[in-house]
């Protein structure tokens, strides 16, 4: 019987249930849509700030110690040979880039004096693992604008000369143009010819340097199979109270707070992991960088979560109107179920059926509709899928749930106060 009176109701006022299921959809799409993204957001925004530098940098420990204490450099370096450890780490995967550099002064052919980088651009690794990866500073540095081209890593035919990059300030100050020869030479190595292959602006210090490739750089510095620093752009969560603490002294938390800092994604946990595969190094965040990237990413999954929450508010109030309107057209219904004996509770009840029911046809159409908005939303924003999160269901199911019912709320209180009597004599 009451099953047979729930599905009359639905099919009578179905044109009223039809707008609540659209409601109740419109509301889960949204949050289906913001939540999902939401999830996925932290590596779609930290892919997109890898594209404006590294946010760790690896130094030697001797030089870091130089540089913090006396702010001179120092003469020590690290190992090329160990630059394959870094996708070894617990949080490899993490690890989206990184590039060598070995940094020294020349001397020009008129004996004037500048300084040079050499790095990869963009190498092909072989690693420990057996895996193979590309990567070098090409991709670490994407906001650079370049005139000519950038240099390649693979050799050199035979009789030409290697090629260098310079700086716009480093270009203007000693006028040079792509095509030209530069001599470079130290006061232990001889004069090498390199040819001028492009010309950058990076919009800092850079601008004032010459870039070569790693292996040029080593054979002109007398530095074989020797790096002076490491950058790594790498997937970060952002900080909270725990990394702080673990950044300034990890030996001071306990094992259970050791275990989770050191298996979730902090700059700092990174880090250290770092120290532990590359000898005699120190790892330190680039504040500027790390700082930003948890700073946008907090204010972004923020924003998706007040955008959820304002979107079922107005479901909520929408859901409220139209069963407030349907339990007033059938009021003469409910009094003449109240005047025969029906008790409050059980009228309740088939209301409350009938609009879950709906919400339960309005959520899951609202769910697939917000898979497809996500869709959108990554590839017009971000440029790349959003994961779908199984999470998100129960998720999207309790909240529509929650919202159904809070709507409903006033138009049961209106459904307890109506009395037989006034009802069905024309008092209302």
């Amino acid at each position: 019987m009451f099953l047979r009176m729930v599905i009359r109701a639905l099919v009578r006022q179905w044109k009223k249930m039809l707008m609540i299921a659209f409601t109740i959809a419109l509301g889960s799409s949204l949050a289906t849509a913001m939540l999902n993204v939401m999830f996925d957001v932290g590596d779609k925004v930290n892919q997109e700030l890898k594209t404006y530098g590294a946010n760790i940098r690896v130094l030697p420990q001797s030089a870091s110690i130089m540089s913090d204490m006396y702010g001179i450099e120092n003469e020590s370096f690290l190992r090329e040979d160990e630059l394959g450890k870094l996708k070894t780490i617990f949080w490899a995967f993490n690890i989206v880039d990184f590039a060598p550099y070995l940094e020294g002064k020349a001397l020009l052919a008129d004996g004037r004096e500048i300084k040079v980088r050499g790095t990869w651009f963009n190498h092909h690794l072989a690693l420990p693992t057996g895996e193979e990866l590309d990567t070098g500073m090409v991709a670490m540095k994407k906001w650079w604008t370049v005139k000519g081209e950038w240099i390649s890593d693979s050799k050199n035919e035979e009789g030409e000369n290697p090629k260098v990059m310079v700086g716009s300030e480093l270009a203007k100050k000693h006028g040079l143009k792509l095509g030209d020869t530069l001599s470079l030479s130290t006061k232990t190595t001889k004069e090498k010819s390199f040819t001028v292959s492009g010309i950058f602006d990076a919009g800092g210090d850079e601008d004032e340097y010459a870039y070569v490739n790693l292996s040029d750089a080593q054979k002109l510095f007398d530095k074989s199979g020797l790096i002076s620093s490491i950058e790594v752009s790498a997937l970060t969560t952002p900080d909270n109270d725990l990394a702080r603490k673990a950044a300034q002294d990890p030996s001071a938390l306990n094992q259970m707070d050791w275990d989770t800092w050191y298996c979730t994604a902090y700059v700092s946990s990174i880090c250290y992991q770092i120290q532990e595969v590359i000898s005699n190094s120190v790892a330190k965040a680039v504040r500027q960088v790390a700082e930003s990237e948890g700073a946008i990413l907090n204010k972004t999954q923020l924003l998706m979560l007040l955008i959820t929450i304002l979107s079922l508010i107005g479901s909520a109030l929408g859901i409220s109107n139209l069963v407030t309107a349907s339990v007033m057209e059938r009021s003469k219904e409910i009094g003449l179920l109240k005047a025969i004996g029906a008790y409050d509770g059980p009228i309740s009840a088939l209301i409350l059926t009938e609009i879950l029911i709906t919400a339960v046809v309005g959520g899951v159409m609202g769910y697939f509709a917000g898979l497809a908005f996500a869709q959108i939303i990554g590839q017009s924003v971000f440029d790349s899928a959003i994961a779908i999160k199984v999470t998100v269901i129960p998720l999207v199911a309790i909240l529509i749930f929650v919202v159904t019912l809070s709507g409903s709320l006033p138009s049961i209180r209106l459904l307890l106060s109506l009395k037989p009597a006034e009802v069905l004599h024309g008092g209302h």
